[in-house]
């Protein structure tokens, strides 16, 4: 983050109430996608590549796990890229090579490299078709949150730490693009579903998925959490109740305060943050930290029973016994976060890098997502889990900002936040 030095700290005007502020116009809402995209309920002959089981995701991994291992793994590389010398990367985890790889991330022949988030994972049938039909082998490289996992390829990229990137999203892909990672590179695979999602216009980005970043509620403590506004949340009555993630360092809390930005105007975001901070806010440093750290649902250990999460995580939160679950998003404050793929700038294996990109756009993997990171695929006609139309669908309406506004104003946006909200 490019931190503005000496902002004067702006206090809250004098009569400042809820409803004071009016949203952004409309061309900052998103509508719901085309009806292909809709959830649907996979047939009754459900494809290998559906959860294991109704309401819980399958163990290699997803948006609901913990990263430790991943941050482990990633801070590995980084070191080896920046020391320049030999070393074992792996850090005993599946997804890691137990070879010692060259310096600065170098892959070896038949090998593809692939950056990525701490919530990737892709079920073991699925990449075993990437090798059968590329005769290459993937080695899948975990960072933590999306924000971070930008941040380290800026700073290794004379000496990228692999060959492809999956994960960045449209919060931070303008900065990906500005500090030039990538190479101009979209996946013949795209057809115009995908194209629509991706339009900075640099031809660098693949979009692979999208989600809906939302306000979620447990509603053992608050019944009536699905149906909470922006306004709902500064009242008393929800006072020491709210988790956000530090948008300077998750993606997540990045698209949560984009969200209010376009819900509130940028003549009002700050005064409503302020008054969050006042009703109890708490800011933590990412997702995992929220969810499960101070978030009260039924697989969390907090007491706090608002989170910033996505509309899709409800489906994970059905209790044993139960058909519906204990969690809900408020559709109402959902931002449209979309995850895109490229191939990255002196990738030592480029052509491998490009076959992956499209591997991620195929029936198989758009069909994997959903159950293994619990997010929607941008391919239509792709099967959806059980329980996704009824309890996971996507706002009608949800709240985006423009690329190029974004770009240029992100930084100037994340100092007021650190400035006057965490400051």
């Amino acid at each position: 983050m490019t931190v503005i030095k000496n902002l004067t700290k702006r206090p809250r005007p004098a009569g400042w109430r809820l409803g004071q502020h009016q949203p952004t116009p409309d061309r900052w809402l998103a509508p719901r996608p085309t009806s292909q995209h809709q959830p649907t309920r996979p047939p009754a002959n459900t494809s290998q590549h559906q959860p294991t089981s109704q309401h819980q995701p399958t163990s290699q991994g997803t948006r609901h796990r913990r990263a430790l291992t991943a941050m482990a793994g990633f801070a590995a590389a980084l070191v080896l890229a920046a020391c320049g010398t030999n070393g074992n990367s792996g850090t005993g985890g599946s997804d890691q090579s137990q070879n010692n790889p060259p310096p600065g991330g170098a892959s070896t022949s038949g090998t593809v490299r692939l950056v990525t988030h701490g919530s990737f994972a892709i079920s073991d049938d699925v990449r075993q078709l990437f090798t059968e039909q590329t005769g290459l082998t993937l080695e899948v490289l975990p960072a933590d949150d999306a924000g971070a996992m930008v941040n380290q390829l800026i700073l290794t990229k004379q000496e990228p730490l692999g060959d492809a990137v999956f994960g960045i999203d449209n919060t931070f892909a303008s900065r990906a693009i500005a500090e030039g990672i990538l190479e101009p590179y979209v996946s013949p695979a795209a057809g115009p579903e995908q194209t629509q999602y991706a339009k900075d216009g640099a031809g660098q980005l693949t979009a692979i998925d999208f989600s809906d970043v939302c306000l979620n509620a447990d509603l053992t403590a608050i019944p009536q959490g699905a149906d909470l506004t922006w306004d709902d949340l500064v009242k008393p009555e929800y006072k020491d109740q709210l988790v956000v993630e530090n948008p300077a360092t998750s993606s997540p809390g990045l698209a949560f305060l984009l969200a209010s930005i376009a819900a509130q105007g940028e003549d009002g975001w700050l005064d409503y943050w302020e008054a969050l901070k006042a009703n109890g806010l708490k800011v933590v440093s990412g997702w995992d930290e929220a969810y499960y750290g101070e978030f009260s649902g039924p697989s969390s250990q907090g007491t706090r029973p608002l989170v910033v999460s996505y509309a899709s995580s409800p489906p994970s939160e059905i209790p044993d016994g139960a058909d519906k679950p204990v969690t809900a998003a408020a559709l109402s404050t959902c931002f449209r976060q979309v995850e895109f793929a490229g191939v990255l700038r002196g990738a030592a294996n480029p052509d491998g890098a490009r076959q992956l990109v499209d591997f991620l756009l195929s029936d198989a993997f758009q069909g994997d997502v959903s159950s293994k990171m619990w997010v929607y695929p941008v391919k239509p006609g792709i099967s959806l889990p059980p329980g996704w139309a009824e309890f996971a669908p996507l706002a009608d309406q949800a709240w985006t900002i423009p690329a190029a506004t974004i770009a240029a104003q992100r930084d100037q946006w994340l100092a007021q936040f650190t400035d006057q909200i965490l400051g």
